[in-house]
């Protein structure tokens, strides 16, 4: 079945929504976990799969792998695809399991400076639809509000499917075991993004920092692909930027929240709201990028309800605007050099780059790449683009829900039990 495209909804749900007590917070799992059940599901998660070829590709035992299966598929997360055993085989037939893609869904939003991506995704990761809302401009518990009820009613949208877990990703500091976040675009400060989404929707809740999701999205929603050994480097920007680092099987998640690169010094000449000038996000950003292509005549200016987009600055340059295209290859030019000046301090094994800054322009890409070798003072490096594209913001949100059970599958399932009863 195709993923349907994101919807547009232009105002909140309306409908009255029940409210539940809040419930805590449940840490995001950020990391390939080791104990059998999680590697027996994540097994499952590339297909139908035998037990003894589940037992070569996890090191298990076939007695361990046959008792964790039957846990799995005692609380519905496996199936078996007993259509797909051997025909005219002698002795017990082989009866294949695979991830119950069909019952379940996990509901994962991505609360963006300016946009938020609400969508939900099977236990296999698959992105099964979703909406797309103007982040509210509001307080931050009424903002907090609108969200959650506009995820419930997409949720209701889902009759045939039981949810199972939110999964709530962001910028800022996150507090990922209180569930609350401080996020200065926004002007929230302690928003208590668990206990509000809990109450709405009634749902065990994961918050994570957006940018550590995005990493571990690329970790953990890779089926049929091998986790290749080392440190990954994640560099992320769109209307905010940011990094994250993976070391071998997990995301590093600072106790102190993710470190920042938005006030890196670039060289340019943009005016940041800290009062510096030259900061990254300033500049290439792509509300300010959009402002500057506005006040330079590069894309008119509208007045509401039709603003300029960055999709506009897209398509001048695409139509051979030369002043469009070089402010578009200055952005590129100066996230191939801050990549580089984050890469040499880290010197990690690989280099992802991810959000749409680096993907929404594509001729762009050649000179991030260009500017990356030139800046770079280390030998070259293993530099690739986000296998998630555009829809970054959408795996983030959904591997932040889905983490908690390819952790620790049979406890996620008992806490979502419990919290439908």
């Amino acid at each position: 079945m195709t993923s349907p495209t994101l919807e547009r909804q232009s105002s909140p749900a309306s409908a009255a929504t029940r409210v539940a007590a809040p419930r805590p917070a449940v840490p995001p799992e950020l990391r390939i976990a080791d104990n059998p059940a999680a590697a027996v599901l994540r097994a499952a998660t590339r297909g139908p799969i035998f037990r003894d070829t589940a037992a070569q590709a996890t090191g298990l035992s076939i007695a361990t792998v046959n008792r964790q299966v039957s846990a799995l598929l005692s609380v519905g997360l496996l199936r078996e695809r007993a259509d797909l055993t051997a025909s005219g085989a002698v002795g017990r037939p082989r009866v294949p399991f695979e991830v119950d893609t069909d019952t379940y869904a996990t509901l994962g939003v991505h609360i963006g400076a300016t946009v938020t991506r609400i969508i939900a995704a099977d236990l296999s990761g698959r992105i099964l639809g979703g909406l797309e809302i103007a982040t509210p401009q509001a307080g931050q518990d009424a903002a907090l509000t609108i969200i959650a009820r506009s995820a419930k009613a997409f949720l209701d949208r889902l009759p045939r499917r039981r949810p199972l877990w939110t999964g709530v990703a962001l910028a800022g500091r996150v507090d990922p075991a209180a569930g609350v976040v401080d996020h200065p675009r926004l002007a929230w400060r302690a928003a208590p993004v668990a206990a509000v989404f809990s109450s709405v929707l009634d749902l065990p809740v994961s918050v994570s920092a957006h940018v550590e999701a995005m990493a571990a999205a690329e970790l953990l929603l890779a089926p049929g692909e091998e986790q290749r050994p080392g440190s990954s480097l994640y560099v992320y920007a769109r209307e905010t930027a940011g990094v994250a680092v993976t070391l071998h099987d997990r995301v590093h998640t600072p106790a102190n929240g993710p470190g920042s690169i938005a006030h890196l010094p670039t060289g340019s000449d943009v005016e940041c709201q800290c009062g510096r000038r030259g900061c990254l996000e300033a500049t290439v950003g792509e509300a300010a990028l959009l402002g500057r292509a506005e006040r330079a005549g590069i894309v008119p200016k509208r007045e509401a309800p039709r603003r300029p987009v960055i999709a506009d600055l897209y398509r001048a340059a695409e139509s051979g605007s030369v002043p469009a295209r070089e402010l578009l290859i200055e952005r590129a030019e100066i996230l191939g050099h801050t990549a580089a000046l984050v890469r040499d301090m880290f010197n990690p094994d690989r280099v992802v780059l991810g959000g749409q800054a680096f993907t929404g322009y594509r001729p762009g890409i050649d000179h991030v790449v260009r500017a990356f070798t030139q800046g770079t003072t280390l030998p070259p490096a293993d530099l690739r683009i986000s296998r998630f594209g555009g829809r970054v913001q959408e795996h983030a949100a959904a591997v932040t829900a889905l983490s908690v059970f390819y952790a620790d599958p049979l406890s996620a399932m008992r806490r979502s039990i419990r919290a439908a009863r």
